[in-house]
């Protein structure tokens, strides 16, 4: 088993610090990647504290991952040595369940395999992309375009998918009239995206501070959440919402907002609960949902759009030295709008 150096976490409230890990052998159908840039996620802070439930320590996170395969298993067919390739949210899934059988194995019903934190097949804790290398399935590798700037690649395998699958789901295109709160790491692909599939796109933020990023970013109005009239004024407006914000929220007033047969998506995952008034659901007929990353399949589908429509996150690069700063500031707001790690600097 090789032993490649790696960043973790090891304990909820000591900062992250430089080790080793043992990586699997390559198997039959396995890809090991070099790893060349790990995003940083707000789950990866969540997890590590234990805001999410205990884990097990010691623990590497990274869960937006990039690099360059070099070497294959004997029976690997979808990639080769040399190629740009991805890691997502999930490095398994049973196979053999309804969710995975009808390619949506982020819904495994015996649980996916997460690339961190998680119980692998063979009994072992995952381990995830703020290391040096990776060995994973090769179902469960993506393929990055050329057209997509490697440095900004790895927030889209969690963001990036995170954001593109409720859009896709609710068929946005044009005509539609989609709503992001907040304007964070998942919040600015959320808006790249729908912009990029025809829709009108409000963004909703505690404050008009990120208004100029906004809009050229693909936003065609921007409302401080703050400001009391917004509610009054965008009433039975929308026909999405896409909830991104990990922290707690008026749910009722957004369901507000809501057109006739409207959705409130979640797709950031705060510790809190978020109560729901049955009646904000009976007004035109409204729907409040959740939706969870996506599938490898749609994951690579939001690849392949990002690389046509020229999106990419807006990044800013770190060292590994300087991951626990990186985390405060993603608690302070202070990014704009994805960490990214240089794994180079892990060497």
């Amino acid at each position: 088993m090789p032993t490649v150096n790696a960043f973790a976490a090891t304990s909820a409230s000591e900062p992250l610090s430089r080790t080793t890990i043992e990586r699997r052998d390559v198997g039959a159908k396995d890809v090991l990647i070099e790893i060349a840039y790990s995003g940083i996620c707000h789950s990866d802070i969540h997890t590590v504290r234990g805001e999410w439930g205990d884990i097990t320590y010691p623990q590497v996170v990274g869960h937006e991952i990039v690099g360059t395969v070099t070497e294959v298993g004997s029976e690997v067919t979808l990639h080769k040595v040399g190629d740009r390739v991805g890691v997502g949210c999930m490095v398994n899934s049973c196979r053999e369940c309804e969710n995975c059988l009808a390619g949506e194995e982020q819904y495994c019903l015996n649980g996916n395999t997460g690339t961190y934190a998680s119980v692998d097949r063979d009994g072992s804790i995952t381990q995830g992309g703020y290391s040096t290398h990776i060995v994973v399935v090769e179902d469960f590798v993506l393929r990055v375009p050329e057209a997509i700037p490697f440095e900004k690649a790895a927030p889209l395998l969690c963001a990036g998918v995170t954001t593109y699958s409720p859009l896709a789901h609710w068929k946005v295109g044009p005509g539609s009239r989609v709503a992001v709160v907040g304007m964070g790491g998942l919040g600015h692909m959320a808006v790249k995206i729908a912009h990029a599939m025809g829709a009108e796109v409000t963004v909703l933020s505690q404050s008009l501070s990120k208004q100029e990023d906004g809009l050229r970013l693909g936003a065609d109005h921007y409302y401080a959440t703050s400001d009391p009239e917004t509610f009054d004024k965008l009433k039975n407006t929308f026909d999405l919402i896409v909830n991104s914000v990990s922290a707690k929220i008026d749910i009722n007033a957004y369901l507000s907002l809501l057109r006739l047969d409207g959705t409130l998506v979640s797709v950031g995952a705060p510790p809190e609960p978020l109560p729901v008034q049955v009646f904000s659901l009976f007004g035109n007929r409204r729907s409040f949902a959740g939706s969870g990353i996506g599938s490898i399949r749609e994951t690579q589908e939001m690849l392949d759009f990002c690389a046509e429509h020229d999106i990419a996150p807006e990044t800013e690069l770190v060292g590994a030295d300087d991951i626990n700063e990186a985390y405060e500031r993603v608690l302070a707001s202070d990014v704009r709008y994805r960490f990214v790690i240089d794994v180079s600097t892990l060497g």
